[in-house]
């Protein structure tokens, strides 16, 4: 299985918890899909300008995505149907931006998938500059902004979405892949009745109210007992 394709089965819930870096949780898919999973070819738009973006679909090779900075002046409809069916036509894998979008449906119906921060009706201008290609800053769910550069994996689906460092893909998939697995485990345990607190072995005395439950830690004692 290809690397965009293992990427997208595992998710960025299981790439967040093994290294891969989350981008802000303000970001969600324009239309419901399969996810996107891509190499990075980082734009960074001028505030309330789209420039960039354009020069960005002219130039970003063939399967990969483009990630966005727009947060200066997130309010612009940066990404619309114009763009969004040259990306398409282009081959793009889709397209990441921290900013807002506009022509929700049109975009839809492209089929190109766009991850944006919201939707807003105000068209960006077409002449301010900005920067294709080059190394930006993604605002994270960390405290300090996650730096996003030209090669590095970004993975998106309705979780949210996920950078992994050009280099440490394969490490950060392989430690997935184990996670997933263990998931599945948990999950099998829970359907054949077992308690969620006895599998994380949890400690459920310190929540104010608890009165016991279902699990070894605070099962009734049995006949002849107590």
């Amino acid at each position: 299985m290809a690397l965009a394709d293992t990427l997208t089965a595992v998710g960025t819930a299981a790439l967040a918890r093994s290294g891969a870096r989350p981008l802000g949780a303000h970001l969600f898919p324009v239309q419901p899909g399969p996810g996107l999973a891509a190499t990075v070819f980082p734009v960074r738009c001028a505030p309330g300008d789209n420039l960039a973006l354009h020069a960005a679909v002219a130039q970003a090779a063939p399967g990969t995505a483009l990630v966005v900075d727009a947060a200066a002046e997130p309010e612009y409809g940066y990404v619309d149907e114009v763009l969004a069916v040259a990306a398409r036509n282009r081959g793009l894998a889709g397209i990441v931006i921290d900013g807002c979008v506009r022509d929700v449906a049109a975009i839809a119906r492209a089929g190109l998938p766009v991850v944006s921060s919201g939707v807003a009706l105000r068209s960006p201008g077409h002449d301010a500059g900005g920067a294709v290609g080059q190394d930006i800053l993604m605002n994270s769910a960390d405290s300090a902004p996650t730096p996003v550069r030209r090669g590095d994996w970004v993975v998106a689906d309705d979780d949210g979405v996920a950078c992994l460092p050009r280099g440490k893909a394969a490490d950060i998939v392989a430690d997935a892949l184990r996670g997933v697995r263990a998931d599945q485990e948990l999950v099998d345990a829970v359907c054949a009745g077992a308690s969620t607190i006895d599998l994380l072995h949890l400690d459920p005395s310190r929540v104010a109210g608890w009165e016991g439950g279902p699990g070894r830690l605070h099962a009734a004692p049995a006949a002849g007992e107590g």
